[in-house]
């Protein structure tokens, strides 16, 4: 499968400061993609200048040839980009079933929104127990689950995933994990962004490592867990 995303040259500016400094990288159609790097070296940043989310300093980002690098962010989402924020950023006083009908606020089509619904609470049946309470009441890991499930109501065909498993226990990351490989093999293309090293390099297909607004190191997942620079780096060895 071919490149449904293509970055060039993508330089994000906070005042004086350069956060991303002309960074190239390719999405290619139905894998999972990784950005890695320490916080702060402009990971997030990064995706919010994908979804339009902060300015463009420079640079072009084209998703599925076209030119997408000017639009406003409504206009991405009804393209086809999805991004789970950094933080969750659910909305906490409407209800599990509320926050995932908004998911699919730009969408007309009842019946493929009813199945979507139906697939979501497949994927993640803690939130169908839970489809009248109030979202703030959920743990940190049903709010997360809550959070990718109201993204894929998009039915986008990137979903951008900011810091899943930040502030999450080690055994509610393992399932974060493994339900995006599964959402993945169902053919979604993903795009994470994650400083949990060792986990995002185990499932994805091609990764890339940024340090101060600059890619650094560029290969396979399996590649860059051995590779020197990221063991010493990221991985304590």
């Amino acid at each position: 499968m071919g490149a449904l995303l293509e970055v060039s040259g993508l330089k994000v500016n906070f005042g004086h400061v350069e956060a991303v400094k002309g960074i190239d990288f390719v999405l290619n159609e139905g894998e999972i993609t990784t950005l890695v790097g320490a916080n702060g070296a402009g990971k997030s940043t990064t995706l919010l200048a994908l979804s339009g989310l902060v300015p463009k300093a420079g640079g072009k980002v084209l998703f599925a040839g076209r030119d997408i690098t000017r639009l406003a962010p409504h206009r991405i989402v009804h393209l086809g980009l999805s991004q789970v924020a950094e933080g969750r950023a659910i909305l906490t006083r409407l209800t599990v079933r509320e926050n995932l009908e908004l998911g699919a606020y730009h969408r007309n089509d009842t019946d493929a929104i009813a199945a979507d619904f139906e697939h979501v609470l497949g994927l993640f049946p803690r939130l169908r127990e839970r489809l009248d309470g109030f979202a703030g009441n959920l743990s940190g890991g049903e709010q997360q689950m809550l959070a990718i499930a109201r993204a894929l109501m998009a039915r986008p065909r990137i979903l951008l995933l900011d810091e899943p498993s930040m502030g999450l226990a080690p055994l509610i990351v393992q399932e974060i994990f493994r339900i995006i490989r599964t959402i993945n093999e169902a053919g979604l293309t993903i795009f994470l962004v994650e400083q949990n090293v060792r986990q995002a390099l185990k499932i994805a297909h091609r990764a890339y490592v940024i340090e101060t607004g600059e890619i650094v190191l560029k290969g396979t997942g399996e590649e860059l867990l051995d590779h020197p620079r990221v063991l010493e780096a990221y991985l304590g060895v």
